[in-house]
């Protein structure tokens, strides 16, 4: 399955709003049933592309780099990367191609993004599959009570820190490199990925680094830290919509233990674990996560 590069304009909703625009994987017939793929950190649309390689068969398959990625757009600011703006990206996208989408599937920081998405637009999507991205109520309770989930994600911390990109970017990205062995090894790091990442990395990272500097999720450092007093609204926490998880629960970054009580605020839930897999699933094990999407996607509710 041939694999193109395609930039997509952003509807603009007023005159103010500047342009905008996304750089997208895609694969599949324009008339086939539409899949959205987000990628996370520190990643982007090409770690998706065996999934769209495999769907694209049946299904018109879109994974855009997300605002501040390669060739999309790169506010510079901070504020610009709240979560609410990139979901409005990805809105933005799927009345772009048609909505609504057969499915959303999102892992890491799109799987953040994706939550809220579904919550609060689920007119655009039929159905969501996550792939190890907690619930944000879920995860903000770890942060605040859980002293190992805060150990966990104390890199969270530096990655917010001004000027992090020179100290990430020394001797050929070794720092970042680290991320994947940290987090569960990189066995499957060919050199060909490796020349993606690093070409990828090479673009900037002041706009993935901006994620974690906008959210208000990160390890509290002190009482008064934002992640301790926010009040999540309601409507951005409950999911209607049909909801596959696919986890792999030797995450070292986020533990099988963020599931528990998910079904609370997503009743039509469907869990697949991958016991030997880290959070980087998607590329140790596709195979399985194939298996699991294909499940979701023939999966009536």
């Amino acid at each position: 399955m041939n694999i193109t590069s395609q930039r997509i304009a952003l509807p603009l909703l007023d005159a103010n709003q500047p342009e905008a625009w996304l750089e997208c994987r895609m694969a599949g017939p324009e008339d086939a049933p539409l899949l959205v793929f987000l990628h996370g950190f520190p990643e982007a649309a090409f770690a998706w592309d065996e999934l769209l390689a495999h769907f694209g068969e049946h299904y018109r398959c879109v994974a855009p780099n997300l605002r501040g990625y390669p060739g999309s757009y790169s506010p510079p600011e901070v504020k610009d990367y709240r979560a609410q703006l990139i979901g409005g990206d990805v809105v933005g996208l799927i009345q772009a191609l048609g909505a609504p989408a057969a499915a959303l599937i999102a892992h890491d920081w799109g799987g953040a993004v994706a939550w809220g998405l579904a919550a609060m637009a689920p007119q655009m999507m039929e159905r969501l599959v996550i792939l190890n991205a907690p619930h944000p109520a879920l995860f903000m309770k770890a942060l605040r009570h859980d002293p190992a989930q805060q150990e966990a994600s104390e890199y969270m911390n530096l990655l917010r820190r001004p000027g992090v990109e020179a100290y990430l970017q020394a001797d050929d990205f070794a720092k970042m490199w680290s991320f994947f062995e940290r987090f569960g090894g990189a066995t499957w790091l060919t050199p060909e990925l490796r020349d993606q990442y690093r070409q990828a990395w090479s673009a900037g990272l002041n706009g993935p680094l901006n994620y974690y500097r906008a959210s208000p999720l990160h390890p509290p450092t002190a009482p008064t830290d934002a992640v301790m007093h926010l009040n999540l609204p309601e409507a951005m926490l409950h999911v209607s919509i049909p909801t596959t998880v696919i986890w792999g629960e030797a995450d070292l970054a986020l533990p099988p233990s963020l599931l528990d009580g998910l079904e609370a605020y997503v009743p039509s839930l469907h869990v697949t674990r991958l016991p030997e897999a880290t959070h980087w699933l998607v590329h140790e094990e596709p195979a399985a996560v194939i298996h699991a999407l294909q499940a979701a996607l023939n999966r009536s509710a």
